[in-house]
């Protein structure tokens, strides 16, 4: 579990293609891996990825086909900057929102609307997630906790300040880059439970 405050920028060192559609992936991220052991969960652009290996400030780990397929991962090359997060301790403050660090679908940057304060960032949003996104709840784009400004049939646009846009891959996409989403969990057991009965 995580919440959506990326801790630092790091950067992808090498990407080794594995067997059945599969990789490798070395990320150098000298805060994050501080404290890293085999086994924990580190959030790579809002993709949670289990450390196999922690050298000198790089970690590997292990991608299915499926997260390269399903997620913005599959278009990284080395030298590309990824968002890191470490799973959040139990105790610590709760930043942002509660992130799974499982992507649920990627959209595209549409349009960038620079402010005095702060840029309005407007992203797809595909048609399966629709229902889960509504004006000032959460939503998660390449692991970064953000509140939605305004929403409609198929984009939604956020706020973002300096520090995020300087703090995070956010900053340097262009329009047309892919992102990862995670819609609120909550929203999808809300309906779950619910079962389609009318409220």
């Amino acid at each position: 579990m995580f919440t959506g405050i990326v801790e630092e920028l790091g950067e992808i060192v090498r990407l080794t293609e594995g067997a059945e559609d599969s990789a490798v992936i070395a990320v150098r991220g000298p805060l994050v891996t501080s404290d890293a052991r085999h086994g924990d969960s580190i959030s790579v652009n809002g993709c949670c990825l289990t450390v196999i290996d922690n050298v000198d400030g790089v970690f590997t780990a292990d991608v299915m086909g499926e997260t390269l397929r399903r997620t913005s991962l599959g278009a990284l090359r080395e030298g590309s900057n990824v968002n890191l997060e470490r799973a959040a301790a139990l105790g610590s403050r709760l930043g942002g929102h509660l992130v799974q660090g499982h992507v649920d679908g990627v959209a595209r940057i549409i349009a960038r609307e620079p402010a005095d304060q702060w840029e309005v960032v407007r992203f797809s949003l595909p048609s399966e997630l629709a229902r889960y996104v509504v004006e000032k709840g959460s939503i998660t784009v390449d692991g970064v906790s953000l509140t939605v400004m305004a929403v409609d049939e198929d984009s939604f646009s956020v706020g973002m300040i300096p520090a995020t846009s300087k703090l995070t891959v956010l900053g340097s996409k262009a329009i047309g880059d892919p992102v990862n989403l995670e819609v609120d969990v909550i929203a999808k057991y809300v309906e779950k439970m619910l079962g389609g009965r009318n409220v």
